[in-house]
């Protein structure tokens, strides 16, 4: 490290530190997380300006059977219900360019996002325009008990 300039020193350990910490690519294994309610935590866009959720009215809730599933748009209740239409999107797993991506399609148009990060707490997607759409998984609550 002797070769190093100052603020290289200084950056070395940000930058390990960020290598360490990216998630890695999910694959079709990680696919077991994507069932559930997902609440959205933050935006980010392409120009770098994010968008934070702190609290939401709605929850993503996606259902995945082998390589077909849907996803709707619910909202929780106080009893731990949920309320919902029957509106749902249908879409496909598929695989572009070494990664999974969501594809969808409806009678107007077509769209696909690209799974960024995929695990029991976080999912990252990434739609076409690319704006990235960072998840928690939704804890529900219930006053009932």
């Amino acid at each position: 490290m002797r070769f190093l300039s100052y603020s290289a020193k200084m950056a070395l350990p940000t930058l390990v530190f960020s290598f360490l910490s990216c998630s890695e690519v999910p694959t079709k294994g990680d696919l077991v997380h994507l069932n559930g309610y997902w609440e959205i935590k933050e935006v980010v866009f392409p120009n770098g300006g994010t968008k934070a959720y702190k609290a939401n009215m709605d929850i993503d809730f996606f259902s995945l059977e082998g390589e077909a599933g849907y996803r709707k748009k619910v909202q929780p209740k106080f009893n731990g219900h949920y309320q919902t239409s029957d509106d749902a999107q249908p879409f496909t797993v598929q695989t572009t360019d070494g990664a999974l991506q969501l594809h969808y399609s409806n009678e107007l148009t077509t769209w696909a996002e690209t799974l960024i990060a995929l695990n029991k707490g976080e999912l990252v997607l990434k739609n076409e325009d690319g704006i990235t759409y960072h998840y928690i998984r939704y804890e529900p609550f219930n006053l009932e008990n």
